[in-house]
């Protein structure tokens, strides 16, 4: 069986250099390229060298079309505009996408959903495999815990994340929610400030906390009176998103076009 041509959306960011580096790690697939936005500081330079590896003979570029001809499947960690674009041309391709872009908006979430339709498309908000069981846990909790438990979400990232909550606090929340029958735009609290008044009574909370160089922490708790459960993730380092992301694109071979999540990539 020939190796799976896997290629990075994102190259020169900090988890494009960790994908090319776990593309380069993993078995049964090759790195086919990585490209970013045309104009990027670091375009021409060793794809190698970008994460910290020795010399690929392959530079980064910023030519999406040609990466598509030569990958079996991308993986996009960019940004929301960004995202909605490359979904269009996967489309074009039928080149099978694994998206771990957070933060979109109904548009270009339909984006990614039409792609969906031409080809295999894996998305998801966190791609570690603890964090899947984590959601796996937090939604089978919700089930089993009535109202009694009022449900906060606390996550923590790095200065330099751009969305709020992080897309993993949302799926997070969305498992609960699920868990409770409920819809979570109905019961979400995303922001305390000033005089609230008291929680509401089924509610989901959440917080948000930003500094330092934190690779992704989360924490639901269920708080009742005189007991808690908390169910607890924290990354040290982005390669176990790098690594969960490339195991889903190996998966991918011969699936069919549809928009499929890590649930059905670890077989939860």
């Amino acid at each position: 069986m020939s190796e799976l041509a896997i290629g990075i959306l994102g190259g020169g960011g900090r988890m494009g250099r960790a994908l090319i580096r776990a593309v380069t790690e993993a078995r049964g697939c090759r790195l086919a390229g990585a490209v970013d936005a045309p104009g990027h500081p670091e375009r021409g330079k060793d794809l190698g060298a970008l994460a910290g590896l020795d010399p690929l003979s392959m530079p980064l570029d910023d030519d999406i079309d040609a990466l598509l001809v030569r990958s079996d499947v991308i993986i996009d960690f960019t940004v929301p505009k960004a995202t909605a674009e490359h979904a269009r041309r996967v489309g074009e391709t039928g080149t099978a996408y694994v998206v771990g872009t957070t933060g979109l908006d109904a548009a270009q979430q339909a984006a990614v959903a039409d792609a969906a339709t031409r080809a295999a498309v894996v998305q998801a908000a966190n791609f570690s495999l603890g964090v899947n069981v984590s959601i796996a846990v937090t939604r089978r909790l919700a089930e089993l815990l009535d109202d009694d438990f009022d449900i906060e979400i606390v996550e923590m990232h790095h200065r330099y994340k751009v969305d709020a909550p992080s897309g993993t606090a949302l799926a997070l929340g969305r498992a609960a929610a699920q868990g409770r029958g409920v819809v979570l735009d109905d019961v979400a609290d995303r922001g305390r400030d000033g005089i609230t008044g008291a929680r509401q009574r089924g509610h989901i909370g959440f917080a948000v906390l930003r500094g330092g160089n934190v690779a992704g922490d989360h924490t639901v708790i269920f708080a009742a009176d005189d007991e808690r459960i908390e169910v607890s993730h924290k990354a040290g380092d982005r390669m176990i998103f790098a690594r969960g992301a490339v195991r889903a694109a190996l998966w991918t071979a011969g699936k069919p076009p549809r928009l499929y999540g890590m649930d059905d990539v670890l077989g939860f």
